[in-house]
């Protein structure tokens, strides 16, 4: 049996600001419990002869705030099993108060009076107003992803400079160090105080406690908007619109497919460069194919961006249950094992051939690769390398029997795929490496005269000049 827990918020101010229901309650109590003694409405009741207990020494003992948290809730309960109790908090219960979440989700029996919340006096502070757009999170669970620059944004529980540091880096990667923000501490009250910093100087302000909230204000720097996912999604969608760009407007799914492969080569060609700058560029183009395709399915009314990251959110937790779920694995062998049946069951349907799924329009190295791969799977595989060297020798030899032979040249190259197999070489990145040093070695041999005066051997030494250097 539980007498019940009588919730009471404190509100954002002094004792005159509290609500006369409010006053008389808590005056009616022989004890209070608080979440925290740091309140000023506290100070003042306790001069008029009210008594309080607080959970602060929950937080000096526990690692994290969600512990805390559960620990007071836990108290509460326990309790509320021996008599009736009113547990005071900072503020509203509804705004900012995970321990009141928490209570409520256990099924407590709970009743709640007043409390203004902080909100209120913090738009008023900084003279702001919400209609437009705003956000409150919590500085100890900081998650910059979810965050909306475009918006207000305040940011509460920044109670030392550990967290103000901590919040301080994270914004830094979406805003400017320049960015303007305000540290608002005790608003509503006679002790407000609001100052104005640079972000990059936010965690060197020395008085900053719980009753400290952060105000960063809407993002407008171009430069920085350009780099936030919503402003390609608008700019691909203007592109496509009434009065968009022609050449954007008349494209298809088909009419795009050539620019992807090129795209996705291009992306190869800076990975195996190593050049972040052309990695970062490259990324960008295929990404804008993907955007383009999603407009024209979202113009189509079948289906928009949206859809296509959902599809492999969902896709990526479903097929990864040794992270996400429960399933243990031994290596990385044993994940692909998984993926792959979960694909299968995925799929619902009996496959015609155990080679099905392999593209056919994947370069000819790659596409041999995926076959055997396919093929090893059910057991069509040797037992060692030694028998497919032994392949590969018998092939060669019936080329040099017929080398005008255009199969006979294929068998070769696809036993090579297949000795490269067996140790996790892939052929394909192989020979575009190969391609690329005969690339810069001829270049090279071009940069030292003109190669139509030159003799096989002369450009032969320059080309072991290239090699020795490493080219």
């Amino acid at each position: 049996m539980s007498f019940g827990i009588t919730v009471v918020g404190l509100g954002s101010g002094e004792l005159e600001q509290l609500p006369l229901g409010v006053y008389r309650h808590l005056k009616r109590q022989p004890l209070v419990w608080l979440r925290t003694r740091n309140h000023p409405v506290v100070d003042e009741l306790e001069a008029e002869g009210m008594h309080f207990e607080s959970f602060d020494s929950v937080y000096e003992t526990s690692e994290t705030f969600e512990d805390v948290y559960e620990q007071i809730v836990a108290s509460l309960i326990e309790k509320s099993d021996e008599l009736a109790i009113t547990y005071a908090v900072p503020g509203h219960p509804f705004v900012a108060e995970r321990t009141v979440e928490l209570l409520v989700e256990r099924g407590a029996d709970v009743t709640f009076l007043g409390g203004q919340s902080f909100l209120d006096a913090m738009f008023q502070a900084l003279r702001i107003d919400p209609i437009n757009g705003f956000q409150l999170l919590d500085a100890t669970a900081l998650d910059i992803e979810r965050l909306q620059v475009t918006q207000h944004v305040l940011i509460g529980q920044v109670y030392d400079g550990f967290v103000a540091g901590d919040v301080k880096v994270q914004l830094m990667e979406r805003y400017p160090d320049e960015h303007v923000v305000k540290l608002v501490t005790a608003a509503g009250t006679k002790h407000e105080q609001i100052r104005e910093v640079p972000l990059y100087e936010m965690d060197r302000v020395a008085e900053v406690d719980n009753l400290t909230t952060l105000y960063v204000p809407p993002l407008t720097d171009e430069a920085y908007l350009a780099r936030e996912f919503a402003t390609l999604h608008h700019i691909i969608a203007t592109l496509r619109g009434p009065n968009g760009c022609p050449w954007d407007r008349k494209q298809t799914h088909e009419s795009l497919r050539k620019y992807l492969l090129e795209e996705a080569y291009e992306l190869i060609e800076a990975i195996d460069e190593q050049d972040d700058d052309a990695i970062i560029e490259e990324l960008g183009d295929v990404l804008l194919q993907v955007m383009l395709h999603a407009q024209i399915g979202a113009d189509e009314g079948y289906f928009d961006i949206r859809d296509v990251i959902g599809s492999i959110s969902e896709k990526m937790v479903r097929r990864h249950p040794h992270v996400f779920g429960d399933v243990t694995v031994a290596d990385a062998d044993d994940v692909i094992s998984n993926w792959n049946a979960i694909k299968q069951t995925e799929k619902g349907e009996k496959r015609k051939s155990q080679l099905d799924g392999v593209l056919m329009t994947q370069p000819g190295l790659m596409r041999a690769e995926q076959l055997q791969k396919k093929a090893a799977h059910v057991g069509f595989e040797w037992d060692d390398v030694s028998g497919a060297f032994a392949k590969l020798e018998e092939e060669v030899r019936e080329w040099k029997e017929r080398l005008e032979d255009e199969t006979e040249l294929g068998d070769v190259l696809f036993s090579i795929v297949n000795v490269a197999r067996y140790y996790k070489l892939n052929a394909e990145q192989a020979l575009e490496r190969t391609n690329q040093k005969f690339k810069r070695r001829f270049e090279y041999i071009e940069a030292n005269g003109s190669v139509e005066d030159m003799t096989l051997e002369q450009m032969d030494r320059l080309w072991n000049e290239a090699k020795e250097q490493g080219l």
